[in-house]
């Protein structure tokens, strides 16, 4: 019996292992022999390369994946693949025109859309290509980004996840700045603990060079490590030495940037107007981190500020009809009326924007900055509720006068609406995630804009042509300014550079004309000329998105040129994957903000059309007019369907689509679970039936025995056999 229970325990966990291994073994089948990102950092503007190796090790061609993420705020510039000595470059189309490839793959069942958003800063960048019997492939991803200062630094992130312990790993980034650097300093997950010594720093005065070498140890022992290698983000947190108020002005080739950061400036007092959401969708965690961000940073108002608090429903009730100083009284009578907010009732944004709107114009005090911050976490529900009304309304009330910021939190709000109505008043959009860290991330937008420097910021140049935008409604310390631009005929001579503003206490003018005792400096630098673009296509991006009619298909015309001349993959193009031939390319699009889940959802759509009797035509000699005829312009209405779709529910769709795929994946998994349940029972009971059968065949022949000893009758011995 011993024996048989230790080889019934030997297969469970001979079955169970299996099991448990056949996800992971999939993957080892392909060697990523060489994993480098290299990245260059030239005044601010930074240029990253992944470049990964991979060997087929099995004497079988398979598919190999390229699987990677990239900052969102960065575009996509090249990419490549190079097997067997042939080089495979991506091309940069008009996003329509790619439209019909990815279409075709996606009626053809295969996943043809390889850029999708995740979580709060990163992209997904993910494709793959079938590599013949123990040959080899080359990988190479290259995209672009301006970094931004925020609070006092620059940040250049760098994720690093190649899905397997590498023998050849590295990061090298090299970062150069003409002013000089600062301060840097090196963060992230990569940078702490057992993987703190595979770094190594080097710095000038004016460049740095970080270096990230871990070994194929090393790469299985860090935290969010393990049998799959590194998983985490190298942060390279850094800012630059500014030598006078005028800021950095740096040409190359007819092109020229301009920073602007003066900190040597009095705060501005400013007046700030707080309006918060309280409808019924607010309520539990996200209020209960809304009023703990709110206590926080009404402790951090200065003393000669004067602010409002306003909450809204269905209803708009302002604590006080007009603003109060933030002297300690009020200030302890605000976050007393904070800590009783209730959440009830739908949502009434444009009367709550009105009100706010109202309180900054019936209050203007001279030498002041007015803000106007909105949190909300769902769409207009009462009062006015059609978007274009309200935004009509919110624009000529506030007529540029001071900035509003929206802030939506969380995945249902809709999104565009928002971010639309802050950069018409010169604001912002910014999603708050839903995450135990969204009071921080309240408070962390707050310390962006809680102390004004300059307002009415004017950026003058007189032999510029072609710029960026000039016109700013303030300036925040720690914030920073960039005006990139054309110099008209190459003509530095004549070229000036000139700042007004309005400080605390009076207007300000900066001014730099060359020739001086300190010139512009002239450098062989070609990322200016693809800075200014990158930051020209940026901003008609922004112009598009609050635009209409005529003019919004010129800035989107105006923005597609310059993508499809300087090859980024943007909202308006998409970079066509192309393969070896007899495989289908795919189509890298980039995904507007919570636009996560569209194009899964124009995959269910069109697999739908083509669910219906259509796949017995797919061969192209098999396919009559009229049923091809027919299969197009069902497509077109389920591809319709989905943007609409999309459209009318934004991420309300997501959730929906994640939740059904997450119960498709648990009623696989069931069901695999099941299977090997069920095959451990049917086991179980074979062992028993044999031990049983064993058992019998033993003892057949001591009864026979005993009857003819005459110790047992033969009819008991038959009852006992039975």
């Amino acid at each position: 019996m011993l024996e048989g229970v230790s080889v019934q325990v030997s297969l469970i966990g001979l079955l169970l292992a299996c099991a448990t291994t056949a996800t992971t073994s999939k993957n080892r089948d392909w060697d990523i022999y060489s994993f480098h990102i290299n990245s260059t950092v030239t005044s601010r503007y930074a240029t990253t390369i992944i470049t990964s190796r991979v060997a087929n090790r099995i004497n079988a061609s398979q598919e190999i994946e390229f699987h990677v993420k990239i900052p969102k705020n960065a575009f996509i510039s090249k990419f490549r693949m190079t097997i067997e000595g042939q080089t495979y470059d991506g091309v940069v189309k008009e996003k329509e025109e790619a439209q019909q490839q990815y279409t075709q793959a996606v009626s053809r069942g295969q996943s043809a859309g390889i850029v999708s958003s995740v979580g709060r800063t990163l992209e997904e960048f993910k494709t793959s290509v079938n590599v013949a019997a123990l040959s080899k492939v080359t990988f190479e991803l290259t995209y672009e980004e301006l970094l931004k200062r925020r609070l006092g630094k620059y940040e250049l992130l760098i994720h690093a996840r190649p899905m397997q312990p590498v023998a050849d790993f590295k990061i090298d980034v090299h970062i150069s700045e003409q002013h000089g650097i600062n301060f840097l300093e090196i963060k992230g997950g990569l940078s702490t603990k057992q993987l703190a010594n595979a770094i190594t720093k080097t710095q000038t005065p004016t460049e740095a060079w970080v270096n990230f070498y871990p070994s194929k140890e090393q790469q299985t022992q860090c935290d969010g490590c393990g049998d799959q290698g590194l998983n985490g983000d190298l942060v390279i947190v850094y800012d630059v030495q500014r030598k006078n108020s005028i800021g950095e002005l740096k040409e190359s080739e007819g092109y020229f940037v301009h920073y602007f950061a003066p900190s040597d400036l009095p705060r501005i007092p400013k007046n700030v107007v707080f309006i918060i959401d309280r409808s019924g969708s607010m309520s539990g965690r996200k209020m209960e981190q809304t009023r703990e961000a709110l206590l926080k940073i009404l402790g951090d108002l200065a003393e000669d500020d004067h602010f409002g608090l306003i909450t809204f429903d269905s209803d708009v009730s302002p604590w006080k009809n007009e603003l109060l100083q933030a002297n300690q009284r009020n200030l302890e009578a605000a976050k007393s009326f904070a800590r009783e907010i209730k959440e009830n009732g739908a949502t009434d944004i444009n009367a709550a924007v009105l009100k706010g709107t109202d309180m900054l114009n019936r209050h203007p005090r001279e030498g002041t900055a007015s803000i106007l911050i909105l949190l909300t976490d769902g769409d207009p529900t009462s009062g006015v509720t059609n978007l274009e009304m309200i935004h009509k309304n919110v624009k000529k009330a506030i007529n540029s006068k001071f900035p509003l910021y929206c802030l939506g939190f969380g995945m249902n709000v809709k999104f565009e609406f928002l971010e639309k109505m802050a950069l018409e008043n010169n604001g912002v959009g910014r999603r708050i995630y839903e995450d135990s860290d969204a009071a921080l991330q309240l408070q962390g937008f707050y310390e962006e804009v809680a102390t004004p420097l300059l307002t009415d910021v004017q950026m003058v140049y007189l032999g510029g042509a072609n710029l960026t935008q000039t016109h700013f409604s303030q300036y925040y310390n720690g914030s920073e300014i960039v005006v990139a631009g054309q110099i008209t005929d190459n003509n530095i001579a004549e070229f000036t550079a000139e700042v007004i503003a309005i400080s605390k206490s009076n207007k300000v003018k900066y001014s730099k004309a060359t020739p001086s005792e300190d010139p512009i400096k002239a450098s062989s630098d070609s990322n200016i000329q693809r800075l200014w673009a990158y930051l020209t296509v940026k901003q008609l991006l922004d112009k598009e998105v609050k635009s209409s009619g005529d003019e919004k298909e010129k800035v989107k015309k105006e923005a597609l040129d310059l993508c499809l001349k300087y090859g980024f993959v943007t909202p308006l193009t998409s970079m066509v994957v192309t393969k070896p031939q007899g495989e289908d390319s795919q189509v890298a699009h980039k995904p507007k903000e919570g636009e996560k889940a569209i194009e899964s959802m124009l995959d269910t759509y069109v697999s739908r059309a083509h669910g219906r009797g259509f796949n017995t035509y797919l061969q192209a000699d098999q396919k009559p007019k009229k049923w091809e005829k027919h299969r197009e312009s069902m497509l077109h209405t389920y591809e319709s369907r989905a943007h609409a779709s999309w459209d009318n529910t934004e991420d309300k769709d997501v959730m929906q689509y994640h939740s059904v795929s997450a119960s498709m994946n648990i009623a696989l998994m069931a069901g695999i679970i099941g299977v090997v349940v069920a095959a451990i029972l049917v086991l179980i009971i074979i062992i028993i039936i044999y031990c049983c059968c064993c058992r019998k065949k033993k003892e057949e022949p001591e009864y026979e025995m005993a009857v003819e000893r005459g110790e047992v009758h033969e009819k008991e011995a038959i009852e006992n056999s039975a």
